[in-house]
């Protein structure tokens, strides 16, 4: 055999790899994590859509020398297979261009190490032209002309992305500025949620702050766990080839203790329903969520479920981690043990949601539902037995009992569960109990009591028990509080 040197062409490869599946922002996500890796602790993000539209990423980490910038712009800059620092965010090599060039057809680095200065361009029309891997140099006069350059050269170090002739991702837009902001706002919350430990910090990870246009991000945390009612349940950890994975699930509060805010931050634009699941970070940094790795379904009574995974960047092979970052595998392995997790997350979730986070025993609280389980599937009848009920019914004759109970069918029968269900998919946060609850619980009593016909023993039993009786259950406080000024007046 002769061996022969056989490049691609080089503006048929690029072209193509435009298409690899980047948005703007698991673009701008991919520059992130190579400013983290080059231990910048502060990333700025600027653009401006006018007079020539341009997208600028600053960081103030340790920056490149000539050397090291030339290289960091060959495409393959770095063998995937080889050993890197447990902290590197990076893997193939391809990331810096691959995700810079799916947004704009012209790309250039500058950085700035040890008082120099370094530039360099990618520009897909003069690799049309030429035919040929063509990367241009920048000298010192031509670097100075380029925007927020004076704002790194107030630093000790550093380096620049810019995107110029953004053609995918304004294609279309008649109106650039509008458009432009959109786009970045969705990318803002998308790099909010992803370097969502980082931005808040933790032991062993210094805070870092990101800003769009000098506004920072704010950390989206989607387990809530400044929240008082989030559950942690148990950790758990395993370890693959001899590297450890760890496992924490975590239940989100129901729906009724959240706020409108927290039930959007939460769900994103996709809802509570679609985002449970595993919530995969390599290196702190979160590169997949909202899935059970067809190891669960998504459904109602598990919405409220997510688990945090912690993998390290030494698993890469294991989980097919892709060039973009945004999507991973688990192995057998891996999978074998996340199934433990699972049944334990949903079923308390599924608790949570059903039983609306009570403080008082559930199996003295009289309901004013049962719930039915029959071959037919799941209904919900009247309590035959609540003290309303039976009250009422204590007080009329055969023929309107019969009359009552046909009235107490219909409603059972008109029972809107298939709405119901559509609006708890919806993440509609249910009606908050109102000011005038004392009010409309008092005005309820009167009725009930003016009624009573089974005695006044019973009757002070039921005020007594009144804590633990729907509908007064969801404000013990008050119920007790009525309780007594009725007691006291009888």
């Amino acid at each position: 055999m002769i061996e022969i040197n056989h490049p691609p062409d080089a503006p048929s490869l690029l072209e193509s790899m435009r298409s690899i599946g980047y948005s703007l922002e698991s673009a701008l996500a991919d520059i992130v994590d190579n400013s983290i890796s080059a231990r910048a602790r502060n990333i700025a993000i600027e653009f401006r859509p006018e007079p020539i539209p341009y997208i600028a990423i600053l960081d103030d980490g340790c920056g490149m020398s000539q050397q090291e910038l030339e290289r960091a712009m060959r495409h393959g800059s770095t063998n995937p297979s080889l050993v890197r620092d447990e902290h590197d965010l990076g893997r193939y090599g391809l990331g810096l261009k691959t995700a810079s060039l799916s947004q704009c057809r012209r790309l250039t680095v500058i950085s700035l190490k040890s008082g120099k200065l370094s530039g360099y361009c990618w520009d897909l029309d003069r690799v049309l032209l030429r035919q040929a891997w063509t990367l241009l140099k920048l000298d010192r006069k031509e670097i100075l002309t380029f925007p927020h350059v004076d704002q790194l050269l107030k630093q000790e170090s550093g380096t620049i992305v810019l995107w110029h002739e953004l053609d995918r991702l304004l294609a279309g837009e008649t109106v650039i500025e509008k458009a432009l902001g959109h786009q970045m706002l969705v990318a803002g919350e998308h790099l909010s949620l992803v370097f969502h430990r980082y931005i808040n910090g933790e032991p062993g990870l210094s805070a870092l702050k990101i800003t769009f246009n000098n506004r920072a991000l704010s950390p989206v945390d989607p387990f809530l766990l400044d929240h008082r009612a989030t559950q942690r349940l148990a950790e758990d950890s395993f370890t693959v080839e001899g590297r450890k994975v760890s496992v924490k699930p975590f239940i989100l509060p129901h729906l009724s203790k959240l706020t409108t805010a927290e039930i959007s931050r939460a769900g994103g634009s996709e809802g509570l329903r679609h985002q449970q699941g595993f919530y995969v970070y390599r290196n702190r940094r979160l590169i997949i969520w909202g899935t059970w790795f067809r190891l669960a379904r998504k459904d109602e009574l598990s919405k409220l479920a997510r688990v945090r995974v912690e993998i390290p960047n030494t698993l890469d092979h294991l989980w097919t981690i892709d060039v973009k970052k945004s999507m991973a595998v688990p192995p057998e392995a891996v999978r074998v043990n996340l199934r433990r997790t699972i049944e334990r997350i949903r079923q308390a979730s599924g608790k949570t949601l059903v039983y609306r986070g009570r403080q008082a025993n559930l199996g003295l609280v009289t309901p004013g539902w049962i719930e039915t389980t029959d071959r037919d599937g799941v209904r919900f009848d009247i309590n035959r037995e609540h003290p309303v009920v039976a009250a009422l019914r204590g007080n009329l004759d055969a023929a309107q009992q019969r009359q009552f109970e046909s009235m107490l069918r219909v409603v059972e029968q008109s029972f809107p569960m298939e709405a119901l269900y559509a609006k708890l998919a919806e993440d509609n946060r249910p009606k908050p109990i109102s000011d005038g609850v004392e009010k409309n619980f008092r005005e309820t009593i009167v009725a009930i009591l003016d009624g009573w016909s089974a005695g006044k023993s019973s009757k002070a039993a039921f005020l007594e028990g009144l804590h633990l009786i729907e509908p007064f259950s969801s404000s013990p406080d008050v119920a007790q509080k009525l309780a007594r000024d009725f007691l006291l007046k009888k």
